[in-house]
């Protein structure tokens, strides 16, 4: 497997593989499925600053992620957050890879670039009914951030998380 920056080329493949592994989650959020749809096509399609990876196996994009620099971060229109450390978004992996450990492999490069441009954390926000990936980042030593909690819908916590990247090793 190979981790890469993406390549314009890439695009539809990123869309096609983000989507499909947010998919799973469309049955859980009746009402807000499609404006989280709509909210992962548009950040994949207006990068901003951040960095856009992907994992390459066999020729074909298995894996992507976004790797954000510090940010004030736009929740709603009246809303915004301060994002203090560089911060991971967006982590897919196609369904027909998952278990081998591109989701890891894409956290790791993600570490390495930026302990390689003098950062000390990472952040990222997930939500409760992402059981897998809560696991995956515990596991990596993330902790709760709760001061970079969000809430897009009155019954809908996006946690923050925090990984200190001189005790992760």
């Amino acid at each position: 497997m190979l981790i890469r920056d993406a390549r314009p080329e890439d695009l539809d493949a990123i869309r096609d593989v983000t989507l499909a592994a947010y998919h799973e989650y469309a049955a859980r959020m009746p009402g807000f499925w499609e404006g989280y749809r709509e909210n992962i096509v548009t950040s994949l399609g207006s990068l901003g600053e951040a960095e856009q990876l992907v994992a390459e196996h066999g020729g074909a994009i298995v894996g992507t992620v976004l790797l954000y620099p510090p940010r004030r971060m736009k929740i709603s229109q009246r809303e915004s957050l301060d994002m203090p450390w560089p911060e991971v978004r967006l982590l897919a992996v196609a369904p027909s890879a998952r278990g081998r450990g591109v989701g890891g492999a894409l956290m790791r490069e993600c570490m390495r670039r930026v302990r390689r441009s003098g950062g000390g954390v990472l952040s990222l926000h997930t939500t409760d009914m992402m059981q897998t990936a809560m696991r995956m980042y515990e596991r990596m030593g993330f902790v709760r951030a709760p001061e970079l909690d969000f809430h897009p819908a009155p019954d809908v916590t996006v946690k923050g998380y925090r990984l200190d990247l001189e005790k992760a090793g």
